[in-house]
């Protein structure tokens, strides 16, 4: 695939104008990628609870007008100044926070936030030199995490681009490059499950389902699921999820339901729902001396942690984590030869597909609680 001759590309764009409001498909400029940055032609990308997060923008600072989408597969168009790894062909995964390979955080093997390029969620610009490369008959377009996929052709920060395995399906691995690795990183790599373990997860949507996995792949002898959306269960169940709990079925706090239920508190919980509430019941629902609670999800900015310090005394471990402790550049190609060795499952996943002219349906879809992962088809 050779670059493009024309230095600006024209193209449709899915723009969201303000929040809460219905994206718009217009025709933007894409300027040609500056230094250490790679212009991609997204295929196929989808919708996150993030995405949704911030285009409500309740409880959270965000801008506008911006192009949302940061879980996408495409392929390199052209390539700016200095990028050596990457060339115009290959076949990518675009990731919301990046590994630049040389700071100390990047070449530490417990830690995957990149002192440069890990995620900015406020920043609408690119690094290089604090500009956008999208806009309208002249005005400039906000980026969104670095990546902008609900554009037909996209500007990314070099270090952000994973290059995967060309015979991989971006249609089915597109998944990767937010959702489940995060879900399942989470239950793997930073919750450690053990192998005959009790396992909750908080928030059943497409980042709980791939921590689900972790936790049934990991050897977990109970899951229990945990959504205010009892219609849930059913579908979480495919997934490894042995028991269910609806919070609205109890007059108590549901960390004292999962004490009761498993004798003392769960070994491992994940919280992927962004509700700080969540976040309280999943690390006080965990058991004394060995118990891990993981914090995924993304809680609004003037929300609080609050619980008794004595939780803490009684050995009790938080963590958090982004994009499940996985290294961008380097781990990411290594989980797309894991489903392409059919280690790992992503088909499941993937509960509905619409056409890029039809991107507001996937928001109706997540919305009403409905599916999983809706594939948006750039090319219809």
């Amino acid at each position: 695939m050779a670059s493009t001759c024309n230095p600006i590309i024209h193209c449709k764009a899915a723009v969201s104008w303000e929040a809460g409001k219905p994206l718009v498909i217009e025709e933007v400029e894409v300027a040609p990628p500056q230094a250490m940055e790679v212009r991609i032609k997204i295929l196929f990308t989808s919708l996150c609870r993030s995405d949704v997060h911030f285009w409500e923008a309740k409880g959270q600072s965000t801008l506008f007008p911006r192009i949302f989408g940061h879980e996408a597969g495409g392929i390199v168009e052209s390539v700016g100044e200095g990028v050596t790894e990457l060339e115009p062909g290959d076949h990518v995964l675009p990731i919301f926070t990046g590994e630049c390979k040389e700071c100390a955080q990047c070449k530490s093997e417990q830690s995957n936030m990149c002192e440069i390029l890990k995620v900015n969620k406020d920043r609408g610009v690119m690094i290089e030199d604090g500009k956008s490369r999208f806009s309208i008959k002249g005005k400039p377009i906000y980026h969104f995490l670095g990546t902008s996929t609900f554009s037909e052709y996209t500007v990314v920060h070099s270090g952000c681009v994973a290059k995967i395995n060309p015979s991989a399906p971006l249609d089915t691995v597109f998944l990767l490059s937010c959702g489940y690795c995060t879900g399942f990183g989470a239950a793997v790599n930073v919750a450690k499950t053990p192998k005959g373990s009790t396992v909750a997860v908080f928030g059943l949507g497409g980042v709980g389902l791939a921590a689900v996995e972790g936790a049934r792949i990991s050897g977990a002898s109970r899951i229990i699921g945990i959504d205010v959306n009892p219609n849930k269960f059913e579908q979480a169940k495919k997934f490894g999820v042995t028991e269910f709990v609806y919070p609205k079925d109890y007059d108590k706090p549901v960390q004292e339901v999962l004490v009761e239920m498993t004798n003392g508190g769960v070994d491992r919980s994940i919280e992927c729902t962004g509700d700080v509430q969540a976040m309280i019941s999943a690390f006080e629902s965990v058991r004394e001396g060995w118990g891990v609670a993981v914090i995924v999800g993304v809680a609004n900015k003037d929300d609080l942690f609050k619980t008794n310090p004595f939780n803490f005394l009684l050995e009790k471990t938080l963590k958090g984590t982004l994009f499940g402790n996985f290294k961008p550049r380097t781990d990411t190609p290594l989980v797309v030869e894991k489903y392409m060795n059919k280690e790992i499952e992503l088909e499941k996943f993937i509960t509905h597909s619409v056409p890029f002219s039809e991107i507001n349906t996937a928001f109706d879809l997540m919305l009403k609680g409905e599916g999983i992962r809706c594939l948006i088809r750039m090319e219809e």
